[in-house]
């Protein structure tokens, strides 16, 4: 299924979502990041756009993709946003250095070529 603009601008905002979470995380150790308020909130908000671009996916396009967990990616924007008191870092860190690899690595060949980089 070929991506509208407005699916490629998502999946753009996916992309670089991903990317800075990683920046963020890139040199920090798990404790440094459970004593970082600052870097929590970063991934937490990286995690939210991720989310939010993901629920703006057309229905077709996400149907076209069911390798990948939108349900999971967009129901965890909903957590962070609405029940923020149940955010466990120790999950967020681990979404953080374990998924959000292997998620870039089926988002990025979905991009169109001119816009990766």
């Amino acid at each position: 299924m070929q991506a509208n603009d407005r699916d490629n601008a998502s999946l753009w905002d996916m992309v670089q979502a991903i990317r800075l979470i990683q920046e963020f995380v890139t040199s920090l150790s798990y404790e440094d990041y459970l004593n970082s308020r600052r870097d929590q909130m970063a991934v937490e908000r990286g995690l939210e756009i991720l989310g939010e671009a993901a629920r703006r996916l057309s229905e077709e396009f996400r149907q076209a993709h069911p390798e990948i967990d939108w349900r999971n990616v967009i129901g965890l924007r909903n957590v962070i946003i609405h029940r923020y008191e149940q955010v466990q870092q120790e999950r967020i860190w681990a979404i953080a250095i374990a998924e959000l690899p292997a998620l870039l690595a089926h988002l990025e060949p979905l991009l169109p070529l001119d816009e990766i980089g």
